[in-house]
């Protein structure tokens, strides 16, 4: 909550940012994942939140993950941090199992993709902090509306890395983000027929305020990156108690408010803690890195994702040779949610990062079953241009579907 004077003073915001960036280098990875629930026998039809959270109230107590909800009524979740992608997998697959059984026995479904296909955009969850972020949003960026109610996605995070290596990794992440979310790219359809992106859940996400949705400069080192980057961001809402949130209307950046608001006085350090809340680059340092480009997938590519990420990030060789094969493709953010793998630069950085994966993931130690489904996904997609996007446009065509059928075959396999 704001104070009437000078409270939280620059080098204290300065401690708290380099402390986002503290060295860790203990392999750990985390991976959360988002799901639309929908009706089997009619994808078209809103399903009740209260049944939603019902369900969910006595799955919850037989998996390790974090469970939570998302503005629309998606479901998220978010493994602990395991020794390597395959202890994280593990607990994540288990406890989407769970879930799945739990909703399929109620009639319905857990289904990835990146973004609702033609379900309107309704808030079901009524809380202050999502009602002010409602009401920041609406007031410039009609879209925020999408993203908060209609979008899933996959997140993978890792640690910062050793001292040595935190620059190195923070600029490859960055680097990377382009060709990930390309490769990985499943949002074809919105409003019931193909939007022309292959990702158009990251168009739902360009469209949004940018202080706090494009990449932090890599420009500076990390720590400063992030500094100027959270001081330019705007404040979206003000907490003057724990349910009472003002959407900030007009125009306030952190740096601003810091000087004073003749309004709303001087942020706290529990200000500062809550606007970094509020704040969504592709990648998000908070004392691990957090690579936020995914759309949502279903079983089991979700697994690729994060095995990809981690092998380009956590072995020195395919970091070098991933930070080789994307200089092209780095900023490329609007190609590749345009066009994906489709897209001739993005096509061959995406090749050359998978190879450098695939030869990283023996040398890590992993599972030769995620290694396979890694090689499977290149052969089935990257190496064919193609990526999960495809299939959904192919069946869009084809029937007019929109939404996959739940496979439980792909269960089994995660």
């Amino acid at each position: 909550m704001p104070a009437p004077q000078v409270s939280l003073t620059a080098r204290e915001l300065r401690a708290i940012l380099d402390d986002c960036f503290r060295p860790s280098s203990r392999g750990r990875v985390g991976i959360e994942a988002e799901w639309f629930v929908v009706a089997r026998d009619d994808p078209r039809r809103a399903v009740a939140m209260e049944r939603v959270v019902e369900i969910c109230a006595e799955a919850v107590t037989r998996i390790d993950s974090r469970l939570t909800f998302e503005p629309g009524g998606q479901v998220e979740l978010s493994s602990p941090p395991g020794e390597g992608i395959d202890a994280a997998a593990r607990i994540l697959a288990d406890d989407a199992a769970v879930l799945r059984d739990a909703f399929a026995c109620e009639g319905l479904a857990m289904v990835a993709l990146g973004l609702d296909p033609q379900r309107p955009r309704c808030r079901v969850l009524d809380t202050a902090r999502y009602r002010a972020m409602a009401a920041y949003f609406d007031n410039e960026w009609p879209s925020g509306a999408a993203m908060m109610c209609a979008t899933a996605s996959v997140q993978v995070n890792l640690d910062i890395g050793a001292a040595a290596d935190v620059e190195a990794r923070w600029d490859v992440a960055h680097a990377l983000g382009p060709t990930l979310a390309a490769a990985f790219a499943n949002s074809p359809l919105e409003d019931g027929r193909p939007s022309g992106w292959r990702s158009t859940r990251l168009a739902v996400w360009l469209a949004l305020d940018p202080t706090r949705t494009t990449p932090v400069a890599s420009s500076l080192a990390p720590a400063r990156a992030w500094e100027q980057y959270v001081l330019d961001a705007r404040v979206m809402l003000v907490r003057h108690s724990h349910d009472d949130f003002e959407p900030a209307l007009r125009p306030l950046t952190f740096r601003s408010w810091m000087d004073g608001d003749p309004e709303w006085g001087y942020p706290t350090l529990d200000d500062l803690r809550y606007h970094l809340t509020t704040l969504f680059p592709p990648v998000r340092p908070r004392g691990w890195l957090e690579l936020r480009m995914f759309d949502a997938l279903p079983d089991p590519w979700w697994k690729v994702a994060a095995a990809v990420t981690t092998a380009l990030l956590d072995d020195a060789e395919a970091r070098e040779r991933a930070g080789f094969a994307v200089q092209r493709a780095r900023d490329m953010w609007r190609e590749a949610a345009r066009h994906a793998v489709q897209h001739p630069i993005l096509a061959r950085a995406a090749r050359d990062c998978f190879a450098a994966a695939l030869d990283a993931l023996v040398r890590l130690g992993v599972d030769p079953a995620t290694v396979d489904l890694v090689a499977e996904y290149r052969d089935r997609y990257v190496a064919r241009g193609r990526c999960p996007a495809d299939d959904r446009l192919a069946e869009w065509t084809r029937d007019g579907s929109q939404w996959p059928a739940p496979s439980d075959r792909a269960r089994e396999r995660a």
